[in-house]
């Protein structure tokens, strides 16, 4: 329960453990608020998750994760599902302002499903002690067989110590560390010059790079020593793919197949549990219309269902068109122009730069979405979502249709009857977007 002083609240999560092994810290979500969880002390980032999750009753769906945030440099990374959550304490300075924050983050581990979208092709060379030269699409394997050598290559610019000015140079990371080299794109060992290992240190994003560190580009990222909480080595790159490939590569060579067994393990759990499991693929358009029911095939035809039943059964006690299921629901007494303030992918009067910052929060992959009030053009709406690593803005605009209100996303050919059936349709057909929506960005109160 809640207690009435300003202290918030302890999630406590087994009574099993002895006091001494139990510690208290607090975790903060997206509004800056907080929450002081009771833990023993060899809890992992999974654990810490798993237990927000249960108190929140969020949806599990592997991608809810804890950033390590560290305000006095402007850094944060993600904390791997293995870490020991007080280790990483452990290397906070008492006098520095650091955080652990509680979000989702849809692209942890999404280079394993397309690793092709996470390496360009001319960033990446690979070869093998006993075949030579190993195939592009077999990128993700070579990071996770010793035998094999991945490198990235490419320009990023530096900070130099002890200076304000950023210098460009050619790096190159192998499985012994980042070098870069002293003679334009020269690889020969007396070329390069060791700028760091991982296994004392760990790849953070730069927030505000350019306000903060005077960087050139807004992509940066720094190499952060374990050991020492101020020894920062800061890069930049020119553009977010760029900057992707470098920090998921670091990440890859410094913890190998552990990160494939973080990716792996909620599924395995997940088949034997008696739980179902919805995915994209098992959502379809039912018709019940008729004495037996039947699939929609057609998107056209599941359009033309949806806005032809639209409000009839939506507000009223029929059934609505839910993820493209039909489910039963009791009457509701609740406005069809309000009906979207409840639902987790709207966020009301957020500005165009704070959807950019929240949706890249939550992972720069295909599908990543939210709706919110525009700003600029009072009672419209704007769609953030991220396409090929880029956030892009679309505006909803109302169409007046024989006397009735209805929305569009491309100029009244295609219309709804509410911003629910919109973000419905589009999670199944992409129509005039570039991709179909997939993720949505979500805020909880701890």
């Amino acid at each position: 329960s809640f207690c009435p002083a300003l202290t918030p609240p302890l999630l406590t999560p087994h009574p099993s453990y002895p006091p001494s092994q139990l510690q208290v810290i607090k975790v903060y979500n997206e509004d800056n608020t907080s929450r002081a969880v009771e833990v023993p002390s060899d809890i992992t980032a999974r654990d810490i998750c798993q237990l927000f999750v249960l108190k929140n009753q969020c949806i599990d769906d592997h991608s809810w994760t804890l950033f390590e945030h560290l305000s006095h440099l402007g850094i944060e990374r993600t904390i791997e599902d293995h870490e020991s959550v007080m280790e990483v304490l452990s290397a906070w300075g008492m006098d520095t302002d650091s955080r652990l924050y509680f979000r989702k983050n849809y692209a942890k581990y999404e280079f394993f499903r397309k690793p092709l979208d996470f390496f360009p092709a001319h960033m990446v060379s690979i070869s093998s002690e006993t075949n030579g030269m190993v195939d592009q699409s077999q990128i993700i394997q070579t990071f996770l067989n010793s035998s094999t050598c991945p490198e990235i290559h490419g320009h990023l610019h530096a900070k130099e110590q002890s200076r304000k000015s950023w210098k460009k140079f050619y790096f190159v990371l192998r499985r012994s560390g980042l070098y870069f080299s002293n003679k334009g794109t020269s690889k020969e060992p007396r070329h390069l010059q060791f700028v760091a290992d991982f296994s004392d240190n760990d790849v953070y994003s730069v927030l505000s790079a350019k306000k903060l560190h005077g960087a050139p580009t807004e992509f940066g990222f720094c190499v952060k020593s374990t050991k020492c909480s101020s020894a920062l080595k800061l890069l930049c790159a020119d553009d977010e793919p760029t900057r992707t490939c470098w920090i998921t590569a670091m990440r890859l060579l410094k913890y190998g197949m552990q990160l494939y067994q973080n990716f792996i393990q909620p599924h395995q759990k997940q088949k034997t549990s008696p739980m179902r499991s919805i995915s994209e693929n098992s959502l379809v358009a039912m018709d019940f219309s008729g004495q037996r029911s039947r699939v929609i095939e057609n998107p056209s035809e599941a359009l033309s269902v949806a806005v032809e039943e639209g409000l009839s059964w939506r507000v009223s006690q029929g059934s609505y068109f839910n993820n493209s299921l039909f489910l039963s629901r009791q009457p509701l007494h609740i406005s069809e122009f309000t009906l979207h303030l409840a639902q987790p992918w709207f966020h009301s009067k957020l500005s165009r730069d704070e959807a950019q910052r929240l949706v890249t929060q939550q992972g720069l992959i295909d599908g990543v979405f939210l709706l919110r009030d525009s700003q600029s053009n009072p009672k419209t709406f704007v769609l953030s979502l991220c396409h090929m690593q880029k956030v892009k803005h679309f505006q909803i605009l109302p169409v007046e249709n024989e006397g009735e209100l209805h929305y569009s996303l491309d100029d009244g050919h295609t219309q709804f009857t509410d911003l629910i059936q919109l973000v419905e349709f589009y999670q199944l057909n992409r129509g005039v977007l570039p991709c179909k929506l997939k993720h949505h960005c979500a805020r909880i109160t701890l």
